[in-house]
């Protein structure tokens, strides 16, 4: 049986620009323990943030669309998004965190990367 890679022809070049873009702000950023970074990760179907001390090498704080509450959460995937910005602001006050230095980690600032941003600043956290 073969494979055929036809396929996937453009997405390896889109892999590779957007691990690019990812590195290039990795090396402006960097998470503290008194500022960490959240991290905002993006499937097709899922939204991840995490806060992270780079410092250390901990996630602090995480919070994502495949929980159990969020799964059962009605609406669109941009407001599941604006809703772990909220849970992840939530979790970082209690956690005694109040300012965050944002990572995009290589995806536009637009639709749901924008929505958990958004959810966080709503929740109380400053960027």
């Amino acid at each position: 049986m073969a494979i055929s890679i036809k396929h996937r022809r453009h997405t390896q070049a889109r892999q590779a620009s957007r691990l690019r873009r990812q590195l290039r702000g990795r090396k402006k950023l960097q998470g503290t323990a008194e500022r960490p970074r959240l991290v905002v990760t993006r499937s097709s179907k899922h939204m991840v943030a995490q806060l992270v001390n780079d410092l250390e090498g901990r996630t602090l704080v995480s919070a994502s669309t495949m929980e159990a509450d969020l799964r059962a959460l009605d609406g669109d995937k941009t407001a599941k998004a604006r809703r772990v910005g909220e849970l992840v602001a939530d979790r970082a006050k209690s956690a005694g965190i109040s300012t965050v230095v944002f990572d995009r980690a290589g995806n536009k600032y637009a639709g749901r990367v924008a929505a958990v941003a958004e959810g966080a600043r709503e929740g109380g956290l400053e960027f």
